[in-house]
């Protein structure tokens, strides 16, 4: 693999991270909007339910977000070449390999990319 083709790769890599961190943090925001509007629905006798369905809204919006956000800013990190953004890509991508199918795919490829020795030498 020459020069041009890593960079082709790195590229690649770092689009696909921040697509997918933007879509996590507008499905987090989605799921954060679902589950307050459910909680209309809720009969105001049922106290507790309301304030865990509200509760679990905010909690899991910001545990997916700060995934998302991650994910983001480690593709967008990419592109300056540092050593620190390829490790974390890395690292995210291992995590990722949990996420079957589409994760799979997606932190499979990225850790190829990124462990290709040409890869490496331009991180140097």
């Amino acid at each position: 693999m020459d020069t041009q083709k890593a960079k082709n790769h790195v590229n690649l890599v770092a689009v696909l991270h921040i697509v997918f961190g933007a879509l996590t943090i507008a499905g987090a925001v989605i799921l954060l909007f679902i589950l307050q509007f459910a909680v209309h629905y809720i009969p105001e006798d049922e106290f507790l339910a309301k304030e865990i369905v509200g509760s679990l809204g905010y909690f899991l919006g910001a545990i997916i977000a700060f995934f998302g956000l991650i994910d983001l800013l480690a593709g967008a990190s990419l592109f300056s070449y540092r050593q620190w953004a390829r490790i974390l890509v890395i690292i995210i991508s291992a995590i990722n390999c949990l996420n079957f199918p589409i994760g799979t795919a997606k932190g499979v490829y990225s850790i190829w990319a990124l462990m290709q020795p040409e890869v490496h030498e331009l991180f140097e």
